[in-house]
């Protein structure tokens, strides 16, 4: 086949003889000032994703007898990332040999992160609560992950009047809804409903009442005992009709297991739409059998090879915290998929309503450690906590 020569052809090819050549005087013709290190969108990047932070305790007070407020500074950085109002933290602490993390909602306000200021409330009921609470002291240092999560408010979703129904310290991330809409930085108009058996059960009471004074609406609902200016009993629907529109607010949930299923009940006559009623996810806690057994689990991270123990009472992520491995996690309830790992081989089971896999991390093997049992001797391959 022949090829008829184009002039067009011709021209391009004289422009390539020329390439190097123009390629060199524009170097050369360049200025010889030293490029920058890094960008600013580089630098905001960082600001908002640092990962995985650095952060010292500096103030333990009780808050109840069961509940503590924890304050935190960064140690690695100005300040907090600015988030999401509702969101948590996990934090990563050394107890004896086990390396230990648990997630925690953010009690403060989001401007407060700026003024590298974060405060947890913590209460003890837990392994890592129970040392958080009663052990540690001020100047004793952590990790702590970006915040995450997505309990909060999003405003193509949700309605301008939210109703929080928090549960003992399920007050901890309404709280800093509350303090983010009077601050301005949420565009919603909140009613908050807080449950606890006795007054004294009731968590940052002192900021509860600073913020009713600026218009945010609290009622306080106690079960266990009657009080002039408390509700009794239960919050239920008859009490929730009694102070809201009930068909036309968004609902936000924080407490215990029992709450979210009672309030199922209390609210099902309504027929709300799924995306009317968000609840804060909780830990996947460990089963209750007689006598469980134990594995042997075999860990991949990287070129580390790790054999621990693994009950099958006990998540696959808690064997290997209990081992001494720092494991990557965050929710630990099976929705992030931080703590996304390959299976290897052995049988499992996942936690009943927590298998938040996509369909096709199922088919091509992957599993959530955090809430997985071994039903077997087990092997994976876990990705290094960054």
């Amino acid at each position: 086949m022949k090829f008829k020569k184009q002039l067009f052809g011709f021209m391009d090819m004289l422009r390539f003889t020329k390439l190097v050549p123009n390629r060199r005087a524009a170097l050369a013709a360049g200025a010889d000032t030293p490029l920058p290190e890094t960008w600013a969108v580089n630098e905001q990047a960082r600001a908002l994703h640092p990962g995985r932070m650095q952060v010292e305790l500096t103030e333990v007070t009780p808050l109840t007898p069961r509940m503590a407020e924890l304050v935190f500074r960064r140690v690695d950085g100005d300040a907090f990332p600015f988030f999401r109002a509702g969101q948590y933290v996990s934090l990563q602490g050394k107890v004896g040999d086990s390396v230990i993390s648990r997630p925690y909602s953010i009690a403060s306000s989001p401007r407060q992160a700026l003024q590298n200021r974060l405060v947890l409330g913590v209460e003890n009921a837990g392994f890592f609560s129970q040392y958080l609470t009663q052990e540690a002291k001020p100047g004793d240092r952590f990790v702590m992950t970006e915040p995450s999560g997505e309990f909060h408010y999003e405003t193509l979703r949700d309605k301008k009047h939210i109703v929080g129904v928090a549960g003992g310290s399920g007050i901890t991330p309404l709280l800093s809804m509350a303090q983010s809409a009077l601050e301005g930085d949420e565009p919603y108009q909140m009613t908050l409903f807080y449950g606890a058996r006795r007054a004294e059960d009731l968590a940052f009471r002192k900021e509860l009442d600073a913020l009713s004074e600026k218009g945010l609406k609290v009622i306080y609902v106690l079960s266990d005992e009657e009080r002039p200016g408390y509700e009794h009993g239960f919050v239920s629907g008859e009490l929730l009709s009694k102070y809201v529109p009930v068909q036309d607010v968004t609902y936000f949930l924080c407490g215990p297991k029992a709450m979210y299923e009672y309030l199922a009940g209390q609210m099902a006559p309504w027929h709300l739409p799924v995306k009317a009623v968000h609840k804060d996810a909780t830990c996947c806690p460990s089963l209750s059998m007689d006598n469980p057994r134990t594995f042997t689990l075999t860990v991949h991270i990287r070129d580390k090879v790790f054999t621990v123990p693994a009950r099958e009472d006990e998540t696959l992520l808690t064997a290997m915290e209990r081992a001494g491995i720092e494991a990557p996690n965050k929710c630990r309830a099976g929705g992030c998929g931080y703590c996304h790992s390959k299976w290897l081989g052995g049988d499992f089971q996942v936690a009943e309503g927590r298998d938040g896999r996509r369909e096709a991390d199922r088919k091509f093997g992957f599993v959530h450690p955090c809430v997985t049992y071994p039903l077997s001797d087990m092997e994976l391959d876990v990705p290094p906590a960054e």
